[in-house]
């Protein structure tokens, strides 16, 4: 069966064959490397034709033969608001009648950051880029830059983007290509400027860090969601920024995925830890292209053209992407919004909890306001370990049929939108229950 919506009605129908969807993905094939784009699109280790979007409302999204899921992919968390929300489509449209785009600077850059900086007291200066990859990339250029040091300290599991310096014992798709280097074609002698240690080991990254003086930076996703969602213990942050200050180590959240998405001060404002630099993207989006990096002034006045670190780009800021994120994040002020959110995520966090009691399933379920996964083969994580592939496949191909879509690899993390429903969410976590029955 699968679940097929429109904007008022719940209708079961019974799944035709995905003829349309396997033909364009086997036609991409002959273009596009692995037929996508991006590599968990592909549906690694899943056996079966990816999902092949063709629209969106609300909070579901239609293939190319019509069947109906309801989303928890959300873009990869960037549709906090859901698909074609009428505020997102109404400033990109306008902007659209006004020009698409002039490669000059425009006054809506300034309301972008200036919202931003409202709800982030630690950004004090913003440049906008076009995706998470540009935003940690970038950071770390200044970073080196401002210390005039080169040695990067990263954690495993921990995904900042495919840039060559960061995609050591990465994590999202990556962590299913090699566990030490992630990435063949990365340089050995980019390699050797980036540390690798173990997430939440207090203990190792604090004598590493006191007994190492040439460490320019230390980036962290505060919540981890590219191996799955894996928040830091309070006391590692803490100590993490307690040590970088004693040695002017530039510390770097990567809040691509977190930012906006737990509160609208993001993970430090959840954790109360003001970092040296904050990346940003997805959210601030709104699902188009855009994502920013930011920080102390005194750090961010290195980039040209105030000083030597060069950054740039042709679509830094584009203006539709910014009414749209400006319109995304205004939105999300309103009272209540973060709580309605995270009352839904906690109903279908307890139904995957339940469903793991009911069978005798080791796992667990970590959540974070409206972000969760669940993790089969392992009672409890706290950083990067191996999970049970075969059974997290085996329970997405049953939702999948049931029409319900959840992120197509166990190493990454799912996300409610406030556009899903009372009745999607007690409709998943049916599905949710008779899942293994």
């Amino acid at each position: 069966m699968i679940a097929k919506f429109d904007r008022f009605s719940y209708i079961a129908l019974s799944m035709p064959e995905r003829a349309s969807s396997r033909q364009i993905f086997q036609d991409s094939c002959d273009v596009i490397p692995g037929g996508v784009n991006s590599p968990t699109r592909a549906f690694p280790g899943l056996d079966m034709t990816p999902l092949i979007a063709a629209r969106g409302f609300g909070a579901v999204v239609f293939d190319a033969d019509d069947h109906c899921y309801i989303d928890y992919c959300c873009s990869w968390g960037a549709l906090i608001l859901g698909h074609v929300h009428p505020a997102v489509v109404k400033a990109a449209t306008d902007q659209m009648q006004m020009g698409a785009g002039f490669g000059m600077a425009t006054a809506v850059e300034l309301l972008m950051a200036q919202k931003i900086r409202s709800h982030l007291p630690s950004i004090e200066k913003i440049r906008f880029v076009s995706s998470g990859t540009e935003a940690t990339m970038s950071a770390i250029r200044v970073a080196r830059g401002y210390t005039g040091k080169d040695k990067i300290v990263k954690f495993e599991g921990h995904y900042h983007g495919h840039s060559d310096g960061l995609l050591i014992k990465a994590g999202s798709a990556a962590i299913q290509i090699n566990p030490e280097a992630s990435s063949k074609g990365v340089p050995s002698d980019f390699v050797r400027h980036t540390v690798c240690l173990p997430f939440n080991d207090l203990k190792t990254v604090r004598d590493y860090i006191r007994s190492h003086d040439d460490i320019a930076g230390v980036i962290i996703e505060p919540i981890a969601g590219n191996m799955g969602l894996v928040p830091s213990d309070p006391d590692f942050l803490q100590m993490l920024r307690e040590e970088t200050e004693k040695k002017g180590i530039v510390l770097i959240f990567d809040e691509v995925i977190s930012g906006f998405r737990i509160g609208l001060q993001g993970a430090q404002g959840y954790f109360q830890i003001t970092p040296d630099l904050t990346c940003l993207g997805k959210i601030i989006g709104a699902g188009f292209p855009a994502a920013a990096f930011g920080g102390k002034a005194a750090i961010m006045d290195h980039l040209a053209p105030l000083g030597e670190v060069y950054q740039a780009g042709t679509l830094s800021g584009h203006p539709v992407v910014m009414r749209a994120g400006l319109a995304c994040l205004e939105t999300l002020e309103q009272p209540g919004f973060y709580e309605e959110l995270e009352k839904k995520t906690t109903t279908l966090a307890e139904a995957l909890r339940q469903m793991m009691h009911d069978n005798k399933i080791v796992g667990c379920v970590n959540q974070i306001g409206s972000m969760f996964t669940p993790f089969f083969g392992a009672p409890e994580v706290r950083h990067k370990i191996t999970l049970d592939q075969q059974l997290y496949c085996k329970f997405f191909k049953h939702l999948f049929q049931q029409g319900i879509y959840i992120a197509p690899s166990p190493y990454e993390a799912n996300f409610v939108s406030s556009a899903h429903t009372d009745e999607q969410i007690e409709r998943t976590c049916q599905v949710f229950l008779k899942s293994f029955s």
